[in-house]
């Protein structure tokens, strides 16, 4: 073998070896990250790395490690093992994601969080105020037109509480089905799955724009200011229950 091969063949490993080994605490100073956002406790690669701390504003993701497919990127894909936390931090998740030039997708998605980590400094109307967790199982996504080509999974609203102006709705738990319906992502519920007598869907179409098809009736482990505020939504129907009903864009969005 001629030296000019053996240097070729030589540079080679070597770069394969910079691009595997690439410290992760390196690619981040390096990326172009915003202002309002910082990181701690760097280590491992960009293919196998972890994070001890991830600030942003009025949130903070501690544990957050993953582990990125070498394979996945010769065929195209971004294929991402991923954890952040565990059982004993405020907010944990885990789950497989993958995306390519046909979209984002995951596999056995869970996500885990308190009400206050999800809106932040948000400011609600009429002074509400929510508490509670909510618990995210994914089990297939598959990103599609407007929102899904598959999707498969449960939300638990667990021990919710809403107050405002109006009163004090302690909520109790409340499990919701997601799926896919002609590309939406739907949300449903049934007097099964909550303690508040709703039965209906949610679905989330293109455009920000959300249509809500329920119905409520009296129960006796609804909050009293709730059963009392019912008839605000109209009209009691036959069969006991009140209409819930919306259609038009997100709220804030």
């Amino acid at each position: 073998m001629s030296l000019i091969k053996k240097v070729i063949i030589g540079v080679l490993i070597y770069l394969v070896f910079l691009v595997v080994l690439f410290p992760a605490k390196i690619a981040i100073a390096l990326a172009p990250l915003p202002a309002n956002i910082s990181v701690s406790g760097v280590s491992g690669s960009i293919w196998s790395g972890n994070i001890e701390t991830l600030s942003m504003p009025q949130r903070q993701l501690e544990q957050v490690r993953w582990d990125l497919s070498p394979w996945a990127l010769l065929l195209g894909k971004v294929k991402v093992d991923f954890q952040v936390g565990s059982r004993a931090t405020p907010v944990s998740a885990k789950g497989l994601v993958s995306w390519s030039m046909g979209g984002l997708s995951a596999q056995g998605l869970r996500f885990e969080a308190p009400d206050s980590f999800l809106l932040g400094n948000a400011k609600l109307p009429f002074k509400t105020e929510i508490s509670g967790e909510v618990s995210l199982l994914v089990e297939t996504l598959e990103q599609g037109k407007p929102w899904c080509e598959q999707l498969s999974g449960k939300l638990f609203l667990n021990q919710t509480n809403v107050k405002n102006q109006f009163g004090n709705y302690p909520l109790g738990n409340i499990e919701l089905g997601l799926s896919c319906v002609d590309g939406k992502a739907q949300l449903a519920t049934d007097e099964a799955k909550n303690q508040l007598g709703i039965v209906g869907t949610l679905q989330l179409d293109e455009g920000n724009m959300v249509k809500v098809a329920a119905k409520i009736k009296e129960t006796a482990e609804q909050p009293e200011d709730m059963r009392k505020s019912l008839g605000m939504l109209g009209k009691r129907g036959s069969d006991g229950y009140f209409p819930v009903v919306y259609q038009g864009r997100i709220p804030g969005l």
